[in-house]
Protein backbone atom coordinates (compact mmCIF):
# COMPACT_ATOMS: atom_id res chain seq x y z
CA UNK A 1 0.00 0.00 0.00
CA UNK A 2 1.26 3.43 -0.91
CA UNK A 3 0.52 6.31 1.42
CA UNK A 4 0.15 9.72 -0.20
CA UNK A 5 0.08 13.21 1.27
CA UNK A 6 -3.67 13.43 1.61
CA UNK A 7 -6.13 12.93 4.50
CA UNK A 8 -7.20 9.67 2.84
CA UNK A 9 -5.44 6.33 2.67
CA UNK A 10 -4.70 5.43 -0.91
CA UNK A 11 -3.60 2.24 -2.57
CA UNK A 12 -2.66 1.70 -6.23
CA UNK A 13 -2.38 -1.61 -8.04
CA UNK A 14 -1.57 -2.73 -11.55
CA UNK A 15 -1.70 -6.24 -12.92
CA UNK A 16 -0.64 -7.74 -9.63
CA UNK A 17 -2.80 -5.90 -7.95
CA UNK A 18 -20.57 2.97 -4.20
CA UNK A 19 -35.94 6.37 -1.21
CA UNK A 20 -34.47 10.11 -4.31
CA UNK A 21 -32.00 10.97 -1.44
CA UNK A 22 -33.97 14.06 -1.35
CA UNK A 23 -36.68 11.34 -1.38
CA UNK A 24 -34.62 8.89 0.65
CA UNK A 25 -33.75 11.66 3.07
CA UNK A 26 -37.46 12.34 3.36
CA UNK A 27 -38.04 8.63 3.87
CA UNK A 28 -35.36 7.90 6.38
CA UNK A 29 -34.91 11.27 7.96
CA UNK A 30 -38.65 11.79 7.92
CA UNK A 31 -38.80 15.46 8.58
CA UNK A 32 -35.59 15.66 10.59
CA UNK A 33 -33.06 17.75 8.68
CA UNK A 34 -29.63 16.27 8.03
CA UNK A 35 -26.65 18.55 8.46
CA UNK A 36 -25.91 20.01 5.06
CA UNK A 37 -22.25 20.26 4.19
CA UNK A 38 -21.44 22.89 1.63
CA UNK A 39 -25.03 23.50 0.57
CA UNK A 40 -24.95 27.12 1.65
CA UNK A 41 -22.11 28.23 -0.61
CA UNK A 42 -21.97 31.68 -2.14
CA UNK A 43 -25.29 32.25 -3.96
CA UNK A 44 -23.41 33.93 -6.81
CA UNK A 45 -21.52 30.70 -7.47
CA UNK A 46 -24.65 28.60 -7.83
CA UNK A 47 -26.53 31.32 -9.66
CA UNK A 48 -23.80 31.59 -12.28
CA UNK A 49 -23.76 27.88 -13.11
CA UNK A 50 -25.20 27.00 -16.49
CA UNK A 51 -25.98 23.33 -16.12
CA UNK A 52 -28.04 22.91 -19.30
CA UNK A 53 -30.27 20.65 -17.23
CA UNK A 54 -32.88 18.62 -19.11
CA UNK A 55 -35.23 15.76 -18.28
CA UNK A 56 -36.74 13.13 -20.51
CA UNK A 57 -38.07 9.56 -20.49
CA UNK A 58 -36.98 6.65 -22.66
CA UNK A 59 -39.48 3.87 -23.40
CA UNK A 60 -38.60 0.25 -24.12
CA UNK A 61 -41.61 -1.79 -25.37
CA UNK A 62 -42.20 -5.48 -24.64
CA UNK A 63 -39.28 -5.59 -22.24
CA UNK A 64 -38.15 -8.96 -20.91
CA UNK A 65 -36.34 -9.10 -17.58
CA UNK A 66 -33.58 -11.58 -16.80
CA UNK A 67 -35.92 -13.92 -14.92
CA UNK A 68 -38.32 -14.06 -17.89
CA UNK A 69 -40.95 -11.65 -16.52
CA UNK A 70 -42.10 -8.99 -18.96
CA UNK A 71 -43.65 -5.54 -19.13
CA UNK A 72 -45.38 -4.16 -22.24
CA UNK A 73 -43.56 -0.88 -21.68
CA UNK A 74 -40.64 0.06 -19.43
CA UNK A 75 -40.05 3.75 -18.81
CA UNK A 76 -36.64 5.02 -17.73
CA UNK A 77 -36.70 8.66 -16.72
CA UNK A 78 -33.42 10.53 -16.74
CA UNK A 79 -31.79 13.93 -16.30
CA UNK A 80 -28.86 15.28 -18.29
CA UNK A 81 -26.48 18.11 -17.49
CA UNK A 82 -24.28 19.84 -20.02
CA UNK A 83 -24.03 19.07 -23.70
CA UNK A 84 -22.57 16.11 -25.58
CA UNK A 85 -19.34 16.75 -27.43
CA UNK A 86 -18.48 14.72 -30.51
CA UNK A 87 -15.01 13.75 -31.63
CA UNK A 88 -13.70 13.69 -35.19
CA UNK A 89 -15.37 10.31 -35.75
CA UNK A 90 -18.76 11.64 -34.66
CA UNK A 91 -18.87 9.81 -31.34
CA UNK A 92 -19.71 11.44 -28.00
CA UNK A 93 -16.52 11.64 -25.97
CA UNK A 94 -17.48 13.55 -22.80
CA UNK A 95 -20.35 11.48 -21.32
CA UNK A 96 -20.45 10.52 -17.64
CA UNK A 97 -23.05 8.12 -16.25
CA UNK A 98 -23.91 9.04 -12.64
CA UNK A 99 -25.87 6.45 -10.64
CA UNK A 100 -27.97 6.99 -7.50
CA UNK A 101 -28.50 4.86 -4.40
CA UNK A 102 -31.35 2.64 -3.21
CA UNK A 103 -34.83 4.17 -3.33
CA UNK A 104 -33.46 7.47 -4.61
CA UNK A 105 -33.60 9.09 -8.07
CA UNK A 106 -31.79 11.54 -10.31
CA UNK A 107 -33.23 14.36 -8.18
CA UNK A 108 -31.15 13.10 -5.26
CA UNK A 109 -28.02 14.08 -7.16
CA UNK A 110 -29.27 17.54 -8.13
CA UNK A 111 -29.22 19.18 -4.71
CA UNK A 112 -27.44 22.54 -4.33
CA UNK A 113 -24.50 20.76 -2.74
CA UNK A 114 -24.15 18.29 -5.60
CA UNK A 115 -24.37 21.09 -8.14
CA UNK A 116 -21.79 23.22 -6.40
CA UNK A 117 -19.38 20.45 -5.41
CA UNK A 118 -19.44 18.38 -8.61
CA UNK A 119 -21.07 20.21 -11.55
CA UNK A 120 -20.10 23.90 -11.20
CA UNK A 121 -17.40 25.38 -13.47
CA UNK A 122 -14.06 24.04 -12.38
CA UNK A 123 -15.65 21.21 -10.33
CA UNK A 124 -14.69 17.59 -11.06
CA UNK A 125 -17.74 16.93 -13.28
CA UNK A 126 -17.96 20.46 -14.66
CA UNK A 127 -21.20 20.61 -16.70
CA UNK A 128 -19.61 23.07 -19.10
CA UNK A 129 -17.15 20.32 -20.08
CA UNK A 130 -18.98 17.05 -19.50
CA UNK A 131 -22.32 15.56 -20.51
CA UNK A 132 -23.67 14.00 -17.31
CA UNK A 133 -26.45 11.40 -17.58
CA UNK A 134 -28.37 10.60 -14.37
CA UNK A 135 -31.09 7.95 -14.76
CA UNK A 136 -33.92 7.06 -12.39
CA UNK A 137 -33.30 3.33 -12.12
CA UNK A 138 -36.06 0.79 -12.69
CA UNK A 139 -38.29 0.81 -9.59
CA UNK A 140 -37.22 4.33 -8.65
CA UNK A 141 -38.17 7.97 -9.18
CA UNK A 142 -40.27 8.56 -12.30
CA UNK A 143 -39.24 5.31 -13.96
CA UNK A 144 -41.50 2.25 -14.02
CA UNK A 145 -42.10 0.90 -10.50
CA UNK A 146 -44.54 -1.25 -8.49
CA UNK A 147 -46.57 1.70 -7.19
CA UNK A 148 -47.54 2.60 -10.76
CA UNK A 149 -50.35 0.05 -10.40
CA UNK A 150 -49.01 -3.50 -10.62
CA UNK A 151 -47.93 -3.50 -6.98
CA UNK A 152 -46.56 -6.94 -6.00
CA UNK A 153 -47.23 -8.22 -9.54
CA UNK A 154 -44.49 -5.95 -10.87
CA UNK A 155 -41.51 -7.89 -12.32
CA UNK A 156 -38.95 -8.75 -9.67
CA UNK A 157 -36.04 -6.80 -11.11
CA UNK A 158 -32.47 -7.23 -9.90
CA UNK A 159 -29.30 -5.20 -10.18
CA UNK A 160 -28.51 -7.00 -13.41
CA UNK A 161 -31.76 -5.67 -14.89
CA UNK A 162 -30.87 -2.18 -13.69
CA UNK A 163 -27.55 -2.24 -15.50
CA UNK A 164 -29.15 -3.72 -18.64
CA UNK A 165 -31.60 -0.80 -18.75
CA UNK A 166 -28.92 1.77 -17.98
CA UNK A 167 -26.95 0.41 -20.93
CA UNK A 168 -30.00 0.53 -23.22
CA UNK A 169 -30.63 4.13 -22.16
CA UNK A 170 -27.05 5.16 -22.89
CA UNK A 171 -26.53 3.28 -26.14
CA UNK A 172 -30.00 3.13 -27.72
CA UNK A 173 -31.89 6.18 -26.43
CA UNK A 174 -28.91 8.55 -26.24
CA UNK A 175 -26.70 6.99 -28.90
CA UNK A 176 -23.55 7.01 -26.75
CA UNK A 177 -21.17 4.18 -27.65
CA UNK A 178 -18.46 5.00 -25.12
CA UNK A 179 -18.57 6.69 -21.71
CA UNK A 180 -15.77 8.70 -20.21
CA UNK A 181 -16.74 7.47 -16.75
CA UNK A 182 -19.32 5.60 -14.69
CA UNK A 183 -19.69 6.90 -11.13
CA UNK A 184 -22.16 5.46 -8.62
CA UNK A 185 -23.03 5.61 -4.93
CA UNK A 186 -24.14 2.60 -2.82
CA UNK A 187 -26.54 0.74 -5.17
CA UNK A 188 -25.02 2.82 -7.96
CA UNK A 189 -21.59 1.82 -6.62
CA UNK A 190 -22.43 -1.84 -7.16
CA UNK A 191 -23.87 -1.01 -10.59
CA UNK A 192 -20.52 0.64 -11.44
CA UNK A 193 -18.70 -2.59 -10.62
CA UNK A 194 -21.21 -4.43 -12.84
CA UNK A 195 -20.60 -2.01 -15.72
CA UNK A 196 -16.85 -2.61 -15.48
CA UNK A 197 -17.41 -6.35 -15.85
CA UNK A 198 -20.36 -6.51 -18.26
CA UNK A 199 -19.11 -3.79 -20.63
CA UNK A 200 -15.31 -3.77 -20.23
CA UNK A 201 -14.63 -1.50 -23.21
CA UNK A 202 -17.57 0.87 -22.70
CA UNK A 203 -15.85 3.45 -20.49
CA UNK A 204 -12.47 4.95 -19.62
CA UNK A 205 -12.98 4.29 -15.92
CA UNK A 206 -15.44 3.60 -13.11
CA UNK A 207 -15.68 5.08 -9.61
CA UNK A 208 -17.63 2.90 -7.15
CA UNK A 209 -18.46 4.92 -4.01
CA UNK A 210 -19.67 3.33 -0.74
CA UNK A 211 -19.88 -0.40 -1.37
CA UNK A 212 -17.91 -3.63 -1.69
CA UNK A 213 -17.66 -5.69 -4.88
CA UNK A 214 -18.60 -8.66 -2.70
CA UNK A 215 -22.23 -9.81 -2.31
CA UNK A 216 -24.25 -8.04 0.36
CA UNK A 217 -23.91 -10.19 3.47
CA UNK A 218 -23.62 -10.15 7.24
CA UNK A 219 -25.06 -7.16 9.09
CA UNK A 220 -25.83 -5.37 5.84
CA UNK A 221 -27.92 -8.26 4.56
CA UNK A 222 -29.62 -8.93 7.89
CA UNK A 223 -31.05 -5.43 8.34
CA UNK A 224 -32.36 -5.42 4.76
CA UNK A 225 -34.23 -8.68 5.36
CA UNK A 226 -35.61 -7.31 8.65
CA UNK A 227 -37.02 -4.29 6.79
CA UNK A 228 -38.59 -6.46 4.08
CA UNK A 229 -39.97 -9.07 6.47
CA UNK A 230 -41.33 -6.45 8.90
CA UNK A 231 -43.52 -5.01 6.14
CA UNK A 232 -44.53 -8.33 4.57
CA UNK A 233 -45.51 -9.91 7.89
CA UNK A 234 -48.00 -7.11 8.63
CA UNK A 235 -51.55 -8.46 7.94
CA UNK A 236 -52.47 -5.03 6.57
CA UNK A 237 -49.78 -5.41 3.93
CA UNK A 238 -52.24 -7.84 2.32
CA UNK A 239 -49.70 -9.38 -0.04
CA UNK A 240 -48.98 -5.96 -1.48
CA UNK A 241 -52.62 -5.06 -2.19
CA UNK A 242 -53.05 -2.56 0.65
CA UNK A 243 -55.27 0.51 0.30
CA UNK A 244 -53.22 2.50 2.81
CA UNK A 245 -49.56 2.15 3.68
CA UNK A 246 -49.25 -0.67 6.26
CA UNK A 247 -48.40 0.45 9.84
CA UNK A 248 -45.33 -1.79 9.81
CA UNK A 249 -43.76 0.62 7.35
CA UNK A 250 -43.13 3.02 10.24
CA UNK A 251 -40.99 0.43 12.03
CA UNK A 252 -39.25 -0.56 8.84
CA UNK A 253 -38.40 3.01 7.91
CA UNK A 254 -37.18 3.71 11.45
CA UNK A 255 -34.76 0.80 11.04
CA UNK A 256 -33.58 2.29 7.75
CA UNK A 257 -33.05 5.64 9.47
CA UNK A 258 -31.09 4.01 12.29
CA UNK A 259 -28.86 2.04 9.94
CA UNK A 260 -28.13 4.59 7.24
CA UNK A 261 -26.25 7.07 9.44
CA UNK A 262 -22.92 6.56 11.10
CA UNK A 263 -22.90 5.87 14.84
CA UNK A 264 -21.20 9.21 15.70
CA UNK A 265 -23.76 11.13 13.64
CA UNK A 266 -26.72 9.54 15.40
CA UNK A 267 -25.05 10.04 18.78
CA UNK A 268 -25.09 13.76 18.00
CA UNK A 269 -28.52 13.90 16.41
CA UNK A 270 -30.49 11.80 18.93
CA UNK A 271 -29.20 12.90 22.34
CA UNK A 272 -32.46 12.27 24.21
CA UNK A 273 -35.74 10.35 24.29
CA UNK A 274 -37.49 13.51 23.13
CA UNK A 275 -35.27 13.68 20.04
CA UNK A 276 -35.89 10.00 19.27
CA UNK A 277 -39.68 10.42 19.60
CA UNK A 278 -39.57 13.50 17.35
CA UNK A 279 -37.80 11.47 14.68
CA UNK A 280 -40.35 8.63 14.94
CA UNK A 281 -43.27 11.07 14.76
CA UNK A 282 -41.77 12.47 11.60
CA UNK A 283 -41.69 8.99 10.10
CA UNK A 284 -45.35 8.40 11.01
CA UNK A 285 -46.31 11.68 9.39
CA UNK A 286 -44.59 10.78 6.14
CA UNK A 287 -46.18 7.32 6.02
CA UNK A 288 -49.61 8.74 6.84
CA UNK A 289 -49.23 11.11 3.91
CA UNK A 290 -48.27 8.14 1.71
CA UNK A 291 -45.21 9.98 0.46
CA UNK A 292 -43.50 6.59 0.33
CA UNK A 293 -44.73 3.22 -0.91
CA UNK A 294 -44.06 -0.05 0.89
CA UNK A 295 -43.97 -2.15 -2.29
CA UNK A 296 -41.45 0.18 -3.91
CA UNK A 297 -39.26 -0.10 -0.81
CA UNK A 298 -39.48 -3.90 -0.69
CA UNK A 299 -38.56 -4.21 -4.35
CA UNK A 300 -35.71 -1.73 -4.05
CA UNK A 301 -34.10 -3.49 -1.10
CA UNK A 302 -34.66 -6.97 -2.50
CA UNK A 303 -33.14 -6.14 -5.90
CA UNK A 304 -29.58 -6.49 -4.59
CA UNK A 305 -30.03 -10.26 -4.32
CA UNK A 306 -28.23 -10.97 -7.61
CA UNK A 307 -25.17 -8.79 -6.98
CA UNK A 308 -21.73 -10.35 -6.82
CA UNK A 309 -18.84 -8.68 -8.65
CA UNK A 310 -16.06 -10.71 -7.04
CA UNK A 311 -15.78 -13.52 -9.64
CA UNK A 312 -15.07 -11.10 -12.48
CA UNK A 313 -12.62 -8.71 -10.82
CA UNK A 314 -9.53 -10.06 -12.54
CA UNK A 315 -11.13 -9.57 -15.96
CA UNK A 316 -11.83 -5.84 -15.51
CA UNK A 317 -10.00 -3.89 -18.17
CA UNK A 318 -10.90 -0.31 -17.27
CA UNK A 319 -9.48 1.90 -14.51
CA UNK A 320 -11.24 1.56 -11.15
CA UNK A 321 -11.07 4.10 -8.31
CA UNK A 322 -13.07 2.80 -5.31
CA UNK A 323 -13.99 5.13 -2.44
CA UNK A 324 -15.45 4.12 0.93
CA UNK A 325 -16.08 6.00 4.19
CA UNK A 326 -14.48 5.01 7.50
CA UNK A 327 -17.70 5.56 9.50
CA UNK A 328 -19.91 3.61 7.08
CA UNK A 329 -21.49 0.85 9.19
CA UNK A 330 -22.56 -1.04 6.05
CA UNK A 331 -19.09 -1.23 4.57
CA UNK A 332 -16.77 -1.14 7.55
CA UNK A 333 -13.09 -0.75 6.75
CA UNK A 334 -12.33 -3.17 9.59
CA UNK A 335 -13.73 -6.01 7.46
CA UNK A 336 -10.92 -5.39 4.93
CA UNK A 337 -13.13 -6.67 2.09
CA UNK A 338 -12.41 -3.79 -0.29
CA UNK A 339 -8.69 -3.99 0.48
CA UNK A 340 -8.74 -7.72 -0.30
CA UNK A 341 -10.83 -7.55 -3.46
CA UNK A 342 -9.14 -4.53 -5.01
CA UNK A 343 -5.91 -6.53 -5.27
CA UNK A 344 -7.49 -8.54 -8.07
CA UNK A 345 -8.27 -5.55 -10.30
CA UNK A 346 -5.49 -4.89 -12.86
CA UNK A 347 -5.72 -1.07 -12.80
CA UNK A 348 -7.12 0.04 -9.47
CA UNK A 349 -6.91 2.64 -6.73
CA UNK A 350 -8.90 2.87 -3.55
CA UNK A 351 -9.39 5.40 -0.78
CA UNK A 352 -10.97 5.20 2.66
CA UNK A 353 -12.14 8.65 3.71
CA UNK A 354 -11.62 9.15 7.47
CA UNK A 355 -14.23 10.39 9.90
CA UNK A 356 -14.29 14.18 9.96
CA UNK A 357 -16.64 16.94 11.04
CA UNK A 358 -19.76 16.58 8.91
CA UNK A 359 -19.30 12.97 7.85
CA UNK A 360 -22.43 10.90 8.48
CA UNK A 361 -21.60 7.28 7.80
CA UNK A 362 -23.07 5.76 4.67
CA UNK A 363 -25.10 8.96 4.26
CA UNK A 364 -21.83 10.81 3.57
CA UNK A 365 -22.47 9.92 -0.07
CA UNK A 366 -25.17 12.63 -0.06
CA UNK A 367 -22.51 15.23 0.84
CA UNK A 368 -20.12 15.36 -2.14
CA UNK A 369 -18.42 18.46 -0.75
CA UNK A 370 -16.67 16.00 1.57
CA UNK A 371 -15.31 13.74 -1.20
CA UNK A 372 -15.10 15.91 -4.30
CA UNK A 373 -11.30 15.86 -4.06
CA UNK A 374 -11.33 12.10 -4.60
CA UNK A 375 -13.59 12.55 -7.65
CA UNK A 376 -11.08 15.07 -8.99
CA UNK A 377 -8.25 12.59 -8.44
CA UNK A 378 -10.23 9.97 -10.38
CA UNK A 379 -10.93 12.35 -13.25
CA UNK A 380 -7.27 13.42 -13.37
CA UNK A 381 -6.23 9.77 -13.48
CA UNK A 382 -8.49 9.15 -16.47
CA UNK A 383 -6.63 11.90 -18.33
CA UNK A 384 -3.32 10.03 -18.03
CA UNK A 385 -2.18 7.03 -20.04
Amino acid sequence: MTLISHPVRMSSTRKSMVWNFVVLATLIVSGVSQRAIGQNGPPSVLASVTLNQNQDTASFPNYKFRDGETLPDVRIHYTTLGKPHKNARGGVDNAILLLHWTDASSQSLLTPEYKQALFAPGAPLDATRFFVVIPDDIGHGESSKPSDGLRAAFPHYGYGDMVDLQHKLVTEALGIAHLHAVIGMSMGCMNAWQWAEAYPDAMDGVMPIACFPAPISGRNLLWRRIVINTIKSDPLYNNGSYKEQPPSAVTAFAIVRMMIDGVPALQHEVPSTRAAETLIRGIKSQIRGQDQDANDVIYAFDSSRDFNAEPGLRRIKTKVYALNFADDEFYRDSLQILERDIQQVPQAKFAIRPITVGSVGHFTMSHPALWKDQVQEFMNWLSTN
